[in-house]
């Protein structure tokens, strides 16, 4: 009975290509694994969760590395980022270079939210400023997301009046 099972579950894995995964696992002398990252990057994040990691993780990181990381945790593949100077930046690999030529610029700049994020449905907005530590803020905007399966799909950038 219970090879009659295992046997189903590999078969129902299998089609998913999933079979290999469990293959030897349990079995003497096998390594065991854990199917989660250190960082849970493949739970689904809420919307208010990437609206945070993209003002801090990505647009107010200058680690390169980081910041990549990052964009791969939170954005689809095909993530879209506009700006309200017209910029299109489509993919990971455009929002990473876009996101690190404004790091260059803003280095000591650091992002402070205005409030929580809003939520709804698949979307959401975060209010913000932008300034070095310890003077008034020089930027304000306002960035809208669209989620998709726990990722920013498309984000909007939006430049409000300083008050």
């Amino acid at each position: 009975m219970q090879a009659t099972r295992v046997a189903l579950t590999m078969s129902f894995l299998g089609i998913f290509g999933l079979a290999g995964l469990f293959a030897n696992y349990g079995a003497k002398g096998s390594a065991s694994f854990d199917l989660k990252t250190e960082n849970q990057s493949n739970m689904p994040n809420s919307v208010s969760t990437l609206l945070t990691r993209n003002l801090n993780d990505v647009f107010g990181e200058n680690d390169p590395v980081r910041r990549r990381k990052a964009i791969d945790e939170i954005f689809t593949q095909d993530a879209v980022f506009y700006d309200p100077k017209g910029g299109v930046y489509r993919g990971r690999d455009e929002i990473d270079r876009i996101a690190g030529e404004l790091r260059v610029m803003h280095r000591d700049f650091r992002y402070q939210a205005i409030g929580e994020p809003e939520e709804v449905g698949n979307g959401g907005r975060i209010r913000w400023t932008e300034g070095r530590p310890g003077e008034a803020p020089e930027v304000a905007g306002t960035d809208f997301i669209v989620a998709r399966d726990g990722r920013i799909a498309a984000i909007y950038l939006f430049f409000d009046k300083l008050r």
